[in-house]
């Protein structure tokens, strides 16, 4: 097990953290480890009493028979830290929890807090905002938080109505009041505004008090302070008027402002409404990946076939997987044929060929035949489970740019609050009669504009967006800071094999010599390598299986390491291997290998002068009793996406470098036929971490792409590591971006993703700022001197949740970008 695994637990909060890089305080000669100064303060200033609740925890949990054991206490509505706000490590226990999983048993996040976690939907204790689960469940599909804060809006709407006509149908000549007493009128209006501000508004309001408690004020702290505010004075006015100062009477009574505390309640709602089907909208992507694989599987066993869960199929255990249906997990074909349409994976729209012993990825869509497959890869171990988990993941970090409006959120709130007292005392001071009526207006109307939370979803926003944006494509983002790096890399450099060829050697050319067809050699030299395990070998034998062609069994096989192998077929024998190899049995070869490799034509965008791309290919010979009968060309062919994507990434203006382990020739050739005018040949995995560390010395921001475990350290030292989804997962791990096709034109992609994103992110933080700069002195009443206006509450709201539409629908945007 390495560091990074030993977790130990905070003995206050429950949540796990790591020693290494944790808070830690000593108690009777031990260390113990916290997730924040919040906790060490708890812990130290009641030692014993914080352990002794802890060993109550734990045993607790051990005695409880629930599926999250090893879960930290916590019960819906309750955080797994203490809320403290102080940004400790989060827990990594929920990160084993199934992401089929239903909602009671669920870990819940905040977007914009990822320490706060707990099992079940809450709100956070630092921001208030919704907490949402860390795994989509396309099964449940639960909206339960959606539907609830719809209701509560649409209960809202039809009580505040009844209440805005009472309270301002008398200013626009309508005559309630020769309908309504007026002191009728406003026990009537306490009737209404009761049941919208503390029966629909109450979430708003407990979240309100909340951070009052915990000294964590946010955007409700002020929605709870000026709608209470509004309400209660309200309810003095109606039920005592004589204590109410004659500073604040209008027309000769006390003003009421229960529709203004209502309408408040109201719009608040609906910007929750909308934010919360917003969110919903982004989780889409993940949903759509996840709905892609099968709900049952057909099992095979000895006593027959049956039908079981998609959850209950075990590693090992034998499926078949019948014309158009669904691959249900990774696997091995065991018997049977088919083709398997993999463009979820590749994005390639043509089927791929499948034979006994070729892997399947579970959620592709088997097509034509039938085949049993063995599971190699069940849960969450399989390649969509991976992709999932990667995509939710990066939806919930937070770009760099996120500390600066976090840097402002922790002194925005108390500023408003100064702000609206500032307006209450400036207006009672100096203001016009009524002078406490227009402060009470004034300060009432700052608190409500200033609302924070067009700045809170800013960047949260825009990177869900994106993310799932990208996992559309293909391209999934690791993280949000990911996206923010990548928007300025000046440097990529390139691994060659897998990222700019194919990664897997073919045969791109037969020459025979003599009466043997070039179906008849390569069934000769197929019987021969399938007792051989090199890769020259396996492209023999893929060859020969794509071309369905009947290999006869081989005697008396025989190897030299590095040279050839030899055998006997049909009582002929057979030898394939390089010149020397033949030269050494005293069989003379009988081709110019350069005239094969001319030969060689592949399917590309970019072509030599004569219409052919030429490769660097290697040349296998194959002899027949003594007589060379044909020369076959393996190479590793240029993947066809590679020039088209080279040439966007020079029109980016970025740099592109090739390393190769590969001999300098071939290194040559391949930059050659690419137009790569700088490349390394030669190149061990050291070489690749030191030559990407020596870019960064120069100050240079740079990507790495590459595909195998050799291209691991260089992807990790990499400021963007970019990692073809087709190749060793260790690179995968390595890398912050994945192009699940491996395909090259993904790394375009997700440059002009996070540029895009980038720019989304900055638009909605202009769109805050300037929201609030210009709307707390308007609301103060910066207006009323030129146009005798003062902005009423219910403006103030409306404006309120007019921000926070305007920064999601900027984000939602991004959905419909193009990437290339």
């Amino acid at each position: 097990m390495s560091l990074t695994e030993l977790k130990v637990t905070d003995p206050v909060c429950g949540m796990q953290v790591d020693p290494a890089t944790s808070l830690r305080s000593q108690y009777e000669g031990k260390n113990y480890f916290f997730c924040s100064p919040g906790c060490v303060k708890k812990f130290e200033a009641d030692p014993a009493g914080v352990l002794a609740r802890h060993q109550q925890r734990v045993a607790k949990q051990s005695a409880d028979k629930h599926s999250h054991d090893d879960l930290p206490a916590a019960s819906p509505g309750e955080s797994s830290c203490c809320g403290c706000g102080s940004g400790g490590p989060k827990s990594t226990n929920a990160d084993r929890v199934r992401p089929t999983e239903g909602q009671a048993d669920a870990i819940y996040t905040c977007p914009m807090h990822l320490e706060i976690e707990q099992v079940g939907p809450g709100d956070c204790p630092i921001c208030g905002m919704d907490l949402e689960p860390k795994f989509v469940d396309p099964a449940s599909n639960d909206d339960q938080q959606y539907r609830d804060m719809q209701n509560r809006f649409w209960w809202a709407v039809a009580f505040s109505l009844p209440l805005f006509v009472i309270a301002m149908g008398p200013m626009v000549g309508v005559p309630i009041h020769d309908w309504l007493p007026s002191a009728v009128s406003g026990w009537v209006q306490f009737v209404l505004a009761t049941i919208v501000v503390f029966g629909c508004g109450w979430p708003l309001l407990v979240r309100g008090v909340k951070s009052f408690r915990s000294l964590n004020l946010n955007m409700f702290s002020l929605i709870a302070v000026g709608s209470l505010a509004a309400f209660f004075f309200s309810v003095v006015s109606v039920a005592a008027p004589g204590i109410v100062p004659a500073a604040f009477f209008e027309n000769g009574t006390p003003p009421l402002y229960f529709e203004a505390a209502a309408v408040i309640i109201t719009l608040v709602l609906l910007g929750q409404v909308l934010e919360l089907r917003a969110r919903q909208q982004t989780g889409g992507a993940i949903r759509e990946l996840m709905q892609l694989a099968p709900e049952t599987a057909h099992l095979v066993t000895s006593d027959g076939e049956r039908d079981v869960a998609l959850a209950d199929v075990a590693k090992g255990n034998r499926l078949r997987v019948r014309p158009g249906e669904k691959v249900p997990v990774d696997g091995r074909i065991v018997s049977g044929e088919s083709t398997v349409d993999e463009s979820m994976l590749t994005g390639e729209p043509y089927p791929v060929k499948k034979l006994d012993g070729d892997d399947v990825t579970g959620g592709t869509l088997n097509q034509t035949g039938a085949f049993v497959m063995e599971a190699v890869g069940v849960g969450n171990d399989t390649v969509l489970s991976r992709i999932v988990q990667m995509v939710a993941e990066a939806q919930r970090s937070r770009a760099p740019i996120q500390k600066l409006v976090d840097t402002v959120a922790q002194y925005f709130v108390p500023t408003v609050i100064a702000c609206s007292i500032a307006a209450f005392v400036g207006w009672a001071i100096w203001g016009p009669a009524p002078q406490l009526a227009h402060a009470f207006v004034a300060a009432v109307a700052v608190l409500i504009i200033a609302c924070p939370c067009a700045l809170g979803l800013a960047t949260p926003m825009s990177v869900m967006v994106g993310v799932g944006r990208g996992a559309k494509e293909g391209v999934l983002i690791k993280n949000a800071e990911v996206l923010e790096v990548l928007t300025d890399i000046d440097v990529l450099v390139i691994d060659k094999t897998g990222t700019l060829t194919e990664g897997r050697p073919e045969i791109t050319s037969i020459k025979t010599f003599g009466e043997l067809s070039e179906a008849d050699v390569l069934a000769l030299a197929a019987s021969v390598e399938t007792h051989s395990e090199h890769p020259l070998a396996q492209a023999v034998m893929r060859r020969a299986r794509r071309d369905e062609l009947s290999v006869p069994d081989a005697a008396n096989f025989s190897s030299d390491t590095g040279s050839g192998v030899r055998a006997t077929v049909n009582g002929k024998s057979v030898l394939v291997g390089n010149p020397d190899y033949l030269k050494g049995e005293g069989i003379q070869t009988q081709s110019n290998e350069q005239t094969v490799v001319d030969d060689v034509a592949l399917d590309a965008s970019k072509t030599g002068s004569d219409g052919r791309q030429r490769v660097v290919a290697t040349m296998v010979h194959v002899a027949v009793d003594g007589k060379h009968v044909a020369t076959i060309a393996v190479s590793d062919p240029i993947k066809a996406s590679t020039p088209d994507a080279l040439a966007q990434l020079n029109d980016l203006g970025i740099r592109v470098v090739m390393l190769t382990g590969d001999a300098e020739p071939t290194a040559r050739a391949i930059a050659g036929e690419l137009g790569i005018n700088e490349y390394h040949a030669g190149i061990s995995p050291a070489d690749k971490h030191r030559f990407v560390e020596e870019l960064k010395a120069e100050n240079l921001r740079v990507a790495m792409a590459g595909d195998g475990i050799n291209d691991a350290p260089a992807l990790a030292a990499a400021d963007v590591g970019i990692a073809m989804g087709t190749g060793a997962g260790v690179a995968i791990e390595s890398a912050g971006v994945t192009l699940v096709g491996g395909d090259l034109r993904g790394v375009v992609a997700a440059i002009h993703l996070s540029r895009k994103t980038m720019r989304n992110i900055r638009q909605n933080l202009f769109f805050a700022f300037i929201y609030n700069a210009l709307g707390i002195p308007v609301a103060s009443g910066l207006l009323y001197p030129i146009f005798g206006v003062l902005l009423s509450p219910m403006i103030a709201a409306a404006a309120m949740s007019f921000s926070s539409v305007s920064v999601i629908a900027n984000a939602l945007r991004l959905r419909v970008v193009k990437l290339a």
